[in-house]
């Protein structure tokens, strides 16, 4: 019989390898032992997306081996607990899309999949996000965390629009994430966000900066 550390182990191995048979095997029998899916998520599955946001950061995977590990994680989680809902684990609540005028969602598709894969629940609006719509489904789903990406120099300005749009609202609890080729830190405080994310792989980090995690 396995024992606790060999099925956390087993667990962080399927993301790591993207392993969907290992992660169901692994998730089955955690939930046999009486893991919980607290522990089996934060030892087990956590640790192996961490390794997946190293690995990506360093040129060593790409894009399908992050989507691939994410739904990995998703797929074990789900039978850890069928009450955990496939958009994530309920760490807290992110609204991402693509601002208003741009049609790129490879960048942002890549931080949904690490978001997901470290248990937030996301919401993805798509792409062509009016600032409008950014804030209605914050403010009627409670979202922690609002991210905006831009990829061409035009529709950067949206970015401001969605911060100030949240802030007419009286919404100044939500935090603001943002990146994209042309956006920067810099960019970020001039227009009052809180978060600017350079590499997809950061992504993680900054979120649990802001929510104090």
């Amino acid at each position: 019989m396995s024992s606790v550390n060999e099925v956390l182990n087993d667990l962080k191995e399927s993301v790591e390898t993207w392993n969907r048979k290992l992660a169901i095997d692994a998730a089955d029998r955690a939930k046999a032992m009486g893991i919980s899916p607290f522990v089996a998520i934060e030892a087990g599955l956590g640790r192996g997306m961490t390794s997946i946001c190293e690995r990506f950061h360093d040129g060593k995977i790409f894009l399908p081996q992050v989507l691939a590990a994410s739904q990995t994680m998703q797929e074990a989680m789900e039978r850890l607990d069928s009450s955990i809902q496939s958009d994530g684990f309920g760490k807290g609540l992110i609204v991402l899309g693509t601002v208003q005028g741009d049609i790129h969602e490879i960048g942002k598709n890549v931080i949904k999949a690490f978001l997901r894969g470290g248990g937030y629940t996301v919401i993805d609006l798509g792409k062509d996000v009016p600032p409008e719509e950014f804030v209605k489904i914050a403010r009627d789903r409670e979202a922690d965390v609002v991210g905006g990406s831009a990829l061409m120099t035009t529709t950067l300005i949206c970015q401001k629009q969605i911060v100030d749009a949240l802030r007419e609202e009286g919404l100044l609890s939500i935090k603001t994430i943002f990146g994209g080729a042309p956006c920067s830190n810099d960019w970020v405080v001039r227009i009052g966000g809180d978060g600017y994310c350079a590499c997809a792989s950061d992504v993680i980090d900054l979120v649990r900066r802001l929510l104090n995690e």
